[in-house]
């Protein structure tokens, strides 16, 4: 009896011996395991440290003056409006002319539908107060906004006040200043003085900076020719063939609606016109390629 006693606790103690060996043989594989697991992790963050930056990149740039997303119809559609951004597929869009819960167009938070429609992110810069609502210009980017500017230009001459929205825009790592206006289209020497407190506004911006827009003002204007002491026009640095109308969309005789650029850090590869109804102004585009 003793040694059947005996026989029993030698082989539970066996048992016991192997059950500690294989839950210390767990612990060590687990433990092994998540030291290599840690350092992937930590090899694969200092991959995409150590991944450079890029130094030039194309982006898509479009500027739209958007009438309030009422067509040549005069119908109310901000689903044709967005299906115009989406057929051009553009990292970038400025858009003038932009309600935000204004009874003209249905109380409608006009970029927050357009930017739900297009899968892009948005910023909106209230200029005006209108029927009981506000209106202003936008833009819509593909990339991370990290930073919005929003300035009013001291003009009271005129009951329309207008504005100017920058913001900043993380592009793969790296930072790209995108700007839309909308200057007065009454009187010349209005849009010249919202001209020249614009680019005062933007003197300090370093690095590329795209300026896209309705400036009410063709070629042989004041404030066009202001712009150019800084900025390059998209259109004819592309050597676009064709006059670059936009205005009006049924019939356009005038180029009023631009993209400017900053000529050390970006370069205009090509621009175009893009023919719909869907406002009163046709959508510029232009290829830009920005350089750090």
């Amino acid at each position: 009896m003793n040694g059947q006693r005996k026989l029993r606790s030698e082989t539970r103690g066996h048992v016991n011996s192997r059950s500690a060996h294989s839950r210390f043989s767990l612990s060590g594989m687990a433990l092994v395991c998540a030291v290599v697991l840690v350092c992937l992790i930590l090899l694969s963050g200092s991959s995409r440290a150590s991944r450079p930056l890029p130094t030039k990149l194309t982006l898509r740039v479009m500027s739209y003056n958007i009438h309030v997303g009422v067509g040549m119809d005069q119908k109310l559609d901000l689903q044709r409006i967005a299906g115009v951004i989406k057929q051009e597929k553009p990292d970038l869009v400025g858009l003038q002319e932009v309600d935000r819960g204004v009874k003209r167009t249905e109380g409608k938070d006009e970029i927050a539908e357009l930017a739900k429609m297009t899968e892009m992110h948005s910023a909106f810069a209230h200029n005006l107060d209108y029927q009981g609502g506000q209106y202003g210009v936008a833009i819509l980017s593909r990339f991370p906004i990290t930073k919005i500017d929003h300035r009013k230009y001291e003009n009271k001459r005129v009951a329309e006040r207008r504005g100017m929205l920058r913001v900043e825009l993380n592009v793969s790592g790296r930072t790209v200043n995108f700007v839309t206006t909308h200057l007065d289209y009454q009187y010349d020497d209005s849009r010249l003085f919202e001209m020249e407190q614009l680019l005062n506004f933007l003197s300090g911006v370093k690095g590329p900076l795209i300026v896209s827009g309705d400036f009410n003002d063709e070629p042989t204007g004041s404030s066009y020719k202001l712009m150019l002491g800084r900025f390059e026009d998209s259109w004819t640095r592309s050597r676009t063939k064709g006059d670059g109308f936009s205005y009006p969309a049924d019939k356009p005789v005038k180029r009023i609606d631009y993209i400017f650029t900053t000529p050390r850090t970006t370069k205009t590869k090509r621009a175009w016109i893009v023919n719909t109804l869907a406002s009163d102004h046709l959508p510029l585009v232009a290829d830009v390629e920005v350089r750090w």
